[in-house]
């Protein structure tokens, strides 16, 4: 697929994370010249009357920031996590999250 500028943006991995009214899209994409970036998609379905859109927000991601950009979200939520909440337990989101996916999983069988 082409965009505007003619880069080739083929998706090579897509990653969909359901959280609450918010879908997260994590995909590597890949140019005409082999090289590969990210693009993190944050999409929230609006209902307008009868009829409903997404409202999508996109980060492009490129390999020469994958590092610091990791890091620094790890940082964050490391900081959030121990300092600015050291007593919320953070684990009810990853039991929650893991019930989900059984479900999920169920109703495809």
């Amino acid at each position: 697929m082409e965009d505007q500028r003619g880069y080739d943006r083929e998706e090579i991995f897509s990653k969909k994370v359901k959280a609450g009214k918010r879908t997260y899209f994590f995909d590597i994409k890949s140019t005409r010249a082999n090289d590969f970036y990210l693009t993190i998609t944050e999409s929230k379905r609006r209902v307008n009357g009868d009829s409903f859109t997404y409202e999508k927000h996109k980060i492009f991601l490129y390999k020469e920031d994958f590092f610091k950009f990791v890091g620094a979200l790890n940082e964050t939520v490391d900081h959030l996590k121990n300092e600015l909440m050291p007593d919320f337990d953070f684990e009810q989101f990853e039991q929650e999250e893991t019930e989900t996916e059984i479900k999920d999983e169920l109703k495809w069988e």
